[in-house]
């Protein structure tokens, strides 16, 4: 058991493997996490749709949509587009619960996190949540964590 808060299950949904395998991958010599000048997503085409960048700063604390890189199947799920907007000003709604404590967690701890979201009807009405699962990876750069690599899976 572990005290760490989002841990990452032994077995991830198959949309999430590849991309913690991509990540491992980008790692140089002994280096815990990879330097985030070393990402390229188009090394991942399969599952470009579900990925997102977010810069990380840290005075104060804050997690920006990167460099334009917000997945359509993202943009979709969320209902508009989130390139260059803090998370911190937009409206947490689906899928991005939790991403913010999330991205914070995987920062303190320099490790990946995971968060699993399950079914969910809002309210009364008949708007249904689907499932979804997310993986947030560490990202080194200029003497800190500075970038973080969210990756999407639905259920």
């Amino acid at each position: 058991m572990t005290n760490e808060p989002y841990p990452v299950p032994r077995k991830l949904e198959s949309g999430l493997a590849p991309v913690l395998a991509f990540w491992q991958g980008l790692r140089r010599r002994e280096a815990e996490i990879p330097f985030w000048d070393d990402i390229g997503i188009s090394a991942l085409p399969d599952v470009s749709g579900r990925l997102m960048l977010l810069e990380a700063s840290d005075q104060p604390v804050r997690f920006r949509c990167g460099f334009g890189v917000v997945g359509e199947e993202i943009k979709r799920q969320y209902g508009g587009d989130l390139a260059s907007k803090f998370l911190d000003e937009i409206e947490v709604r689906h899928p991005l619960q939790f991403l913010i404590s999330q991205s914070s967690a995987t920062i303190e701890s320099r490790r990946p996190t995971y968060y699993r979201h399950a079914l969910a009807r809002k309210g009364g009405s008949s708007h249904v949540e689907p499932e979804y699962a997310r993986l947030v990876l560490p990202m080194w750069g200029n003497g800190h964590i500075g970038m973080l690599l969210v990756a999407f899976a639905w259920g």
